[in-house]
């Protein structure tokens, strides 16, 4: 629930801070991805409760420090709220050799951000807003230096996630704002080691799979139903890519829903009040973060009192739209482009501080396991009813599905049932849109490609609403970190 609002009489007093910490207003820090966020919360609890001063005030001394704002000239003008740029680094050189082997991390870490969130608290500590920057995002660098060879570089293009392997924290910063013209505040660096040691000392997080998770890249292998994952098999769930066709955007949609978990795990149960517990937790993960040199127990300890009452409903989980997918560069390669003009609106939300959905009331939908948003279909009218093709994909795109809207004329014109027709590698895509067309009939076809069919028959009478368990991504669909979470 809502906080309720605070007097200027009732907020703690803070120590005067230097030019270079006096940005925003100091009110700091959300739940961050994956291993981060279990710290801040936390924090969070303890701070509200009063329970842990003396153990969050040695916290700073565990925190590795890193400057990514030297020498930063031109920046974004500061919004209100605060926002920070949670990075997730390779670090698998840090993990047992024998666990490397188990949840097959082999090979040499990539020295790049395997994943990259933008992450806004609202000025009023009632809300967060949690953006997923894919890392194949194209991008182009601002002037830089070379950490690697010292040689000094014009703006060039690249994917978004290479530019931590270029130039650091610092280009990964520069960059970021030079896309999206929203101001950092924080910075947040965090490794594999930590997120497993993490979700190990809390003792698992819960996730639902509606179909079977299979990735023969990570090893994760889960069958339907509701599980509860430790350190190693969580890495797997937020890591794999390649559990059906939607890649790296499928990946984002998996870490979103953990982080909504997370967050449910940490707040609403009571490990986070016993302070052995959180120094457990603290010890497990501060040992493999890197921070600015800015965040520290004074943004802690705020933080704490204005979130007391957090929960996954406060939380909002979005990706930036993307305009162009397999976006060809030269040597580069296939990359996302964003859709500048509804990136533009979503990133103007967050520097003014603006919810990035308004809550409304909807009609009832059935829940599936893949968005519509993500299912392309072409459709065929396979009856003598003159106009059933575009009645059916003028219905199937209302629902959010990617229609051609070229509907067309099936060779056999005496189908009685509706057939979903797929290729077996888009499997979850099927089930998904065969629930929208009641009483079709799914068929399997070797070779389809990712377009699937619909054969519109004598039997058909309605689409059906459907919205996606999991957030829809490649698009600016918004979802509640309530509303991803096992029902």
């Amino acid at each position: 629930m809502p906080t309720p609002p605070r007097s200027p009489a009732a907020r703690p007093r803070r120590r005067p801070q230097s030019p270079r910490s006096a940005r925003p207003p100091v009110r700091r820090k959300k739940p961050r991805w994956a291993m981060r966020a279990v710290t801040t919360l936390s924090v969070v609890v303890l701070a509200s409760a009063g329970i842990g001063h003396a153990v969050i005030t040695s916290l700073d001394a565990d925190i590795a420090r890193v400057d990514p704002f030297k020498d930063m000239k031109n920046r974004p003008r500061a919004g209100h709220g605060m926002n920070v740029l949670l990075v997730g680094t390779d670090g698998r050189d840090k993990i047992a050799e024998a666990e490397r082997q188990k949840y097959r991390l082999g090979g040499a870490p990539c020295r790049c951000t395997d994943t990259m969130m933008l992450v806004h608290i609202s000025e009023d500590r009632e809300r967060a807003s949690v953006v997923s920057l894919p890392r194949d995002s194209y991008a182009v660098t601002p002037e830089h230096t070379d950490r690697t060879t010292g040689k000094r570089h014009r703006g060039h293009p690249i994917k978004i996630n290479a530019a931590y392997a270029e130039g650091g924290p610092q280009l990964t910063v520069r960059t970021v704002e030079s896309m999206t013209h929203v101001k950092i505040d924080h910075y947040l660096e965090v490794d594999f080691a930590s997120f497993m040691k993490t979700v190990d000392v809390l003792g698992g997080v819960e996730i639902c799979a509606a179909e079977p998770l299979k990735d023969t890249y990570t090893g994760l292998d889960l069958p339907p139903g509701t599980h509860t994952l430790q350190g190693g098999q969580a890495l797997q769930y937020v890591r794999s890519r390649h559990v059906d066709g939607a890649s790296d955007l499928g990946r984002m949609q998996r870490q979103q829903r953990f982080l909504a978990a997370l967050i449910d795990r940490t707040t609403s149960s009571g490990i986070l009040l016993n302070p052995m517990k959180f120094r457990d937790i603290t010890r497990a993960v501060l040992g493999s973060v890197r921070a600015d040199k800015g965040f520290g127990t004074d943004e802690l300890l705020d933080l704490g009192r204005a979130m007391r009452n957090f929960s996954p409903s406060s939380s909002e989980f979005t990706t930036v739209p993307i305009g162009q997918m397999g976006y060809a560069v030269k040597g580069v390669g296939s990359t996302l482009k964003w859709d500048a003009r509804k990136a533009g609106r979503l990133f103007r939300s967050l520097r003014d501080d603006k919810p990035l959905s308004v809550r409304k009331p909807q009609a009832k939908a059935l829940r599936v396991d893949v968005a519509p948003q993500q299912i392309r279909v072409q459709v065929e009218n396979a009856t003598a009813t003159a106009g059933l093709g575009k009645r059916v994909d003028t219905a199937l795109a209302a629902t959010g599905f990617r229609t051609t809207r070229l509907p067309v004329n099936a060779a056999d014109r005496t189908l009685k049932r509706t057939v979903v027709a797929y290729d077996p590698r888009w499997d979850r895509s099927a089930k998904s849109l065969a629930a929208a067309l009641p009483g079709s009939e799914l068929r399997a076809v070797k070779g389809l490609g990712a377009t699937l069919k619909v054969i519109a028959g004598a039997d058909f009478r309605e689409v059906r609403k459907v919205r996606a368990m999991d957030p829809p991504q490649g698009k600016s669909g918004v979802v509640r970190g309530n509303e991803v979470l096992c029902q």
